[in-house]
């Protein structure tokens, strides 16, 4: 059960990280033209939305041995080998340097 929990946990991480760290890039402007109404229309409408190009991160999610502290049912602490996740996490400058 706490495998499971380090390893959702590790994900949420990744996922957070993930998002936060895309590289935008504006490669088109956009603009809109309203029609005008009055009683009839006498402007035709013009709308072209602006394009973006976004470059995500490269995210590595492994696991790693780590040794912890765990209380015992006597309430004695002993140590513990468990795996944890271990997040990396490139950021996207580097990862569109890397495809050139």
């Amino acid at each position: 059960m706490r495998k499971a929990s380090f390893v959702i946990a590790g994900l949420f991480s990744a996922a957070a990280l993930g998002l936060a760290g895309c590289d935008v890039q504006k490669t088109q402007s956009g603009n809109v033209d309203v029609p005008k109404y009055d009683v009839s229309k006498t402007k035709e409408g013009d709308v072209t939305l602006p394009k973006y190009d976004v470059t995500a991160p490269k995210v590595d999610v492994t696991t790693t041995e780590k040794q912890v502290t765990l209380p015992d049912v006597d309430i004695n602490a002993k140590k513990e080998t468990i795996t944890v996740p271990k997040v990396e996490v490139t950021p996207a400058d580097k990862v569109a340097e890397s495809k050139k």
